[in-house]
């Protein structure tokens, strides 16, 4: 009896030791394929060129700043690869978008993208989608500003809003170029923040932003909303004045003495930003990886100058935060085209 329990016993205790073998077994082959996975992804570098893809022609405000970003990524050694600026132009950008997503989970192509990508989404002028994309970095902001002419009646943004608030028919308002893009943005987050009516504003699109400073100073319109840039020469000649800015703090150089929305008494900030994105489907590894090339290119000094050069203001957004970043701007940007009237 006793030797056929402990015959038994002796059975049991085989068959849970070979259980436990087994089971050791698979957790080790489990972490190790684990283990695997998650060093194969963290080591992900560029291993051949990177193209950094364009949606405008050469010499367009896009294509220098993406010859900037590769000269800085160059001349710092910030990537271990060689690149080249690809320029896709047309389409209102489709052609660089499609471009891009044909090669999804890739991170050697990098696009250079603005606000742009998501106006024209809610406004239906195209079929691309922010979700389309992987954000990697928000780079810098361009900024509006309101500008009227130097014996304009019109004296400061307090009273301008007034003017857009009680009689908007009364202010001709000159923009660039198009409807629904950032200059009119900035100007309808002031007016609706102001209590004003978006939908009754005087809007006359232009081709330009030089033809509507142009346009201005014939006395053809009484307000242009635009991009700094092409003020300054006139700013500086006197001919014109700034009444506000659309930037949540002053703005440095020239544009020190205009005052923010804010400062007046209107709760409205909103820029056009740049930014790269990248495929559909990139790695956790791959986003971290260009985030952290962005974040050292935005601090060397030859990409500050060309901000401070370009009237654009510094602002970085890495990685993740840079999609959360686009998800709260496409809110934002959509229930304010339903009250403008050019998205449903």
């Amino acid at each position: 009896m006793n030797s056929e329990m402990n015959t038994g016993s002796m059975r049991i205790e085989a068959v849970s030791a070979y259980r436990s073998i087994v089971l050791c077994t698979i957790v080790l082959i489990a972490l190790s394929l684990w283990c695997g996975h998650v060093m194969g992804q963290a080591e992900w570098r560029p291993s051949r060129n990177i193209e950094l893809v364009v949606q405008a022609g050469a010499g367009g405000a896009s294509d220098r700043a993406a010859r900037t970003l590769q000269k800085i990524m160059q001349e710092k050694r910030l990537v271990d690869a060689s690149s080249t600026v690809v320029n896709k132009a047309g389409g209102g950008g489709a052609l660089a978008y499609n471009y891009v997503n044909q090669h999804a989970g890739d991170a050697h192509y990098v696009l250079m993208s603005s606000g742009t990508l998501l106006t024209s989404h809610v406004i239906g002028q195209n079929p691309f989608r922010r979700t389309d994309f992987t954000p990697l970095a928000i780079l810098c902001a361009e900024y509006s500003a309101f500008v009227v002419r130097a014996d304009s009646p019109l004296t400061d943004g307090k009273a301008l809003l007034a003017q857009l608030v009680s009689n908007p028919q009364d202010v001709r308002i000159a923009l660039s170029p198009g409807l629904g893009n950032a200059n009119h943005i900035a100007l309808a987050m002031a007016v609706k923040a102001a209590g004003g009516d978006v939908k009754r504003l005087k809007v006359v699109v232009f081709p330009s932003a030089p033809e509507t400073i142009t346009a201005l100073l014939g006395g053809h319109v009484d307000l242009v909303v635009s991009p700094a840039s092409p003020v300054l020469p006139h700013l500086a000649a006197s001919t014109v004045r700034i009444l506000a800015v659309s930037s949540a703090q002053r703005l440095p150089g020239a544009l020190a003495g205009a005052p923010t929305w804010r400062e007046l008494g209107a709760d409205a900030v909103y820029g056009n930003w740049r930014g790269v994105l990248g495929p559909k489907g990139l790695t956790d590894p791959q986003v971290t990886y260009w985030s952290g090339v962005f974040s050292r290119l935005v601090a060397t000094p030859e990409w500050k100058e060309d901000v401070d050069k370009n009237l654009l203001a510094h602002q970085f957004i890495g990685g993740h935060e840079s999609r959360q970043f686009l998800e709260a701007e496409y809110r934002q940007i959509s229930a304010l085209m339903k009250d403008i009237g050019l998205a449903k």
